[in-house]
């Protein structure tokens, strides 16, 4: 077993009007300082969307983990929390869920107040050292103060292992059908599922995906839930893999089906990715959002995610997203759009419509000013070879574009800056077109180090981050045949830390 930690609970001052570091990000969650990675135990309760994410404050590299916290009012602006939970004798503390248990079913809840539960993993690594197979256990805690401080329940561990060496990452939601629990488990390289009507007892209901999907590397943070969109109802299971992704290293994959309240279903047999770039993963939706399903990941990649040159603190969060189903053609897809709560920051637009773009064309000839962060969305009539491309000084840029002949859009950082922290990481990524539209829109989330793609309306979605050795200070067109584009809108975006 592992001793206590004898950490003290960090300081949780107010952070400066904006992170000055270089990279930091202005319209992205990141912590104050140190090391963070997978979002976890995310729940919507009285107004405020808690983000717990795993976290080790003593360096910036992967450690001890604990569960961060952070809280806002609107998925944009965040204010930061003291640590939720430290490691204990039964281990690190890994990612899991939370849930508003409103009936009380756990007996947590006292005096009227209704208790958020999180599930989580703990890890042991003492076993994990000693190479056994059951170091990895379910656990709970629980809050009566609407999430500020967690209580550690006295029985854990609540599931235990029966010798699988990966079992965890629980993601839990009531099943009002069954009138139950259900949680979704990632065990080494599929899903297994459990009930309980209780939280604290737990019974295995099916398992599934031994031969379904992406299996380059053991699957983990997976998430369970329905949505509804367009007269059609369906459930979506998120599993998210490591290695094996489209682009190389960690990604998030996603299936199509039905839940009965015991076994999970798909209706499909090709793998779907929910984001094809690099740096997107660990990536699941808050609970208690009543008919939203928002989705949030972990902007980073565990090929290089250690090591990316940034200097008190690594990784930050994507923009949470809405998820939604969109039909193409017989087949359904989800697609991801920027939450519309991205609008609390977002500058007045400035409109270009009718834009001939031949060879290349600089905005600055067409705009006021170019700066980041920013968004720019555009919009042809046809689908043609394109590229947004970020440049400096120095010769260096990212390229983010879509190539008619291979009918794919992609992000190419081969010469974006700084590249040689970790060989895969100059690189150009690739994601298909998937729909069958002529016309196309793309629209580009672009911050200090990062730039999010959502092409057709959110079919397509990539994530990826750079380096640049000095900031971007000018974006050009690029089309080699020429095209015009119908509309095109400029936005600057506001730091969330201001």
């Amino acid at each position: 077993m592992v001793k206590p930690l004898t950490a003290q609970p960090h300081k949780t001052d107010d952070v400066p009007a904006s992170y000055k570091e270089p990279y930091r990000p202005q319209i992205h969650f990141s912590p104050k300082e140190k090391w963070m990675n997978d979002p976890n135990g995310m729940v919507y309760y009285k107004g405020t969307y808690h983000l717990f994410y795993q976290y080790y404050p003593d360096s910036t590299v992967w450690g001890p983990m604990h569960w961060g916290h952070a809280t806002s009012k609107d998925l944009i602006h965040w204010q930061h929390q003291p640590i939720a939970l430290y490691p204990d004798s039964l281990g690190y503390i890994f990612s899991g869920s939370a849930v508003v248990d409103k009936n009380n079913t756990s007996g947590f809840g006292k005096s009227g107040k209704v208790p958020l539960v999180a599930i989580f993993t703990h890890h042991d690594p003492v076993g994990d050292k000693a190479g056994r197979n059951d170091y990895q256990v379910q656990s709970l805690a629980y809050s009566l103060d609407d999430g500020k401080t967690w209580i550690k329940y006295a029985g854990n561990p609540v599931l235990k292992n029966p010798g699988i060496k990966d079992f965890r990452d629980p993601k839990v939601f009531w099943f009002e059908a069954g009138k139950k629990w259900i949680m979704t488990l990632a065990v080494l390289d599929h899903i297994a599922f459990y009930s309980s009507k209780d939280l604290k007892n737990w019974s295995k209901e099916s398992e599934f995906g031994k031969d379904l999907g992406a299996h380059g590397g053991v699957w983990e943070c997976p998430d369970l839930f329905e949505l509804k969109g367009n007269g059609k109802k369906v459930w979506v299971l998120l599993v998210n893999l490591n290695p094996g992704g489209p682009n190389g290293g960690s990604a998030t994959q996603y299936f199509i089906g039905d839940f009965d309240g015991k076994t999970f279903t798909t209706s499909h047999r090709d793998t779907r990715w929910l984001d094809y770039g690099p740096d997107e993963y660990a990536g699941i939706t808050w609970s208690n959002t009543s008919n939203r399903k928002i989705f949030l990941g972990w902007m980073s990649n565990w090929l290089y995610g250690t090591v990316v040159p940034t200097d008190r603190w690594r990784s930050a969060m994507t923009l949470p997203r809405d998820l939604a189903l969109k039909q193409v053609g017989k087949d359904w897809f989800i697609t991801s759009w920027p939450s519309k709560e991205l609008n609390v920051i977002t500058g007045k637009p400035v409109v270009l419509q009718n834009l001939k773009v031949q060879d290349h064309l600089d905005l600055a000839t067409k705009l006021p000013a170019v700066a980041f962060p920013c968004r720019i969305d555009i919009n042809l009539e046809t689908a043609a070879t394109h590229a947004v491309v970020l440049s400096n000084a120095a010769g260096e840029e990212l390229v983010v574009g879509y190539d008619k002949q291979g009918n794919q859009y992609y992000i190419d950082r081969r010469h974006s800056g700084k590249v040689d922290f970790q060989k895969d990481f100059a690189s150009r990524s690739v994601a298909p077109r998937i729909s069958s539209a002529n016309s196309m829109n793309l629209t580009l989330v672009i911050d200090i180090s990062s730039v999010e793609l959502f092409a057709d309306n959110g079919l397509s979605v990539m994530t990826g981050i750079f380096f640049p050795s000095t900031p971007y200070t000018n974006v050009q067109l690029r089309a080699p045949v020429g095209i015009i584009i119908k509309k095109m809108v400029y936005t600057r975006l506001s730091s969330i830390w201001k």
